[in-house]
């Protein structure tokens, strides 16, 4: 077993799911891998199932139901725990995340001392995004900006999905009382860890939007993250260590 952990959660992704698998473990740097299904009508989990046969470091988690990105994550979190595994990185299915920058995630934290890193999209107001509509690129670099203005956090890219941790800081978090899914999930999960004072660093990554399959971005997962975070009231949701 690696003592690294690749989540990928996925809900319809057969365009994808075998292609990112190939990639991610085409890597020079060793890992395994979890997809977190959430009961694909396309049967993406049992393409998974015919790859296992080809990689005994490929592990595959079926939900019953579609519960949102941000409790797929903590399913991931929580298995990858339980089989004590040293980091666990999030990533998309959908290639919007470039399975070769793994490699300056993992090693942000493994060899230069970072509890957390990110791959951010905006590091220093500089965008790096291809493919996305004006509409979904201005939502998204204006949700990041709000969060860091409102909650003073250090982090360019708050509602970033490509993250990698190391496991102390997912054993500390109280996973159990994570409240979001969409992306505040990410918001939420970065800010605990930087009030528990764990060292981060944004590595700077070029997000490409994907070219297979269909978007899981739609307008309450947008709401969520822009003004569900306030309705939920900041202050007291981030006193909750």
């Amino acid at each position: 077993m690696s003592k690294t952990l690749v989540i990928i959660p996925t809900y319809n992704e057969k365009e994808n799911i075998e292609a990112i698998i190939r990639a991610v473990f085409s890597l020079t740097m060793v890992v395994d891998i979890l997809v977190v299904d959430d009961n694909s009508p396309d049967d993406t989990a049992n393409i998974v199932r015919i790859l296992q046969k080809d990689f005994q470091c490929l592990h595959l988690a079926v939900r019953t139901t579609k519960k949102g990105l941000g409790n797929s994550y903590i399913h991931g979190f929580k298995w990858a725990l339980q089989k004590e595994y040293e980091y666990i990185i999030e990533m998309d299915a959908d290639f919007s995340h470039n399975p070769k920058d793994l490699v300056r995630l993992h090693t942000a934290c493994a060899e230069h001392g970072n509890d957390f890193s990110i791959g951010s999209r905006y590091i220093n107001n500089k965008i790096n995004v291809v493919n996305w509509d004006f509409k979904r690129l201005l939502l998204s670099y204006l949700a990041s900006k709000y969060v860091k203005i409102i909650t003073g956090i250090p982090i360019f890219d708050t509602t970033a999905g490509f993250v990698c941790y190391h496991h102390s800081v997912l054993r500390d978090i109280d996973l159990s009382k994570i409240q979001f899914t969409g992306y505040a999930f990410q918001i939420e999960m970065k800010f605990k860890a930087w009030k528990k004072k764990f060292k981060h660093k944004e590595v700077s990554i070029i997000f490409e939007d994907r070219k297979l399959g269909v978007s899981k971005m739609n307008s309450s997962i947008i709401f969520e993250a822009i003004y569900g975070v306030l309705k939920l009231q900041f202050g007291q949701l981030f006193k909750k260590n």
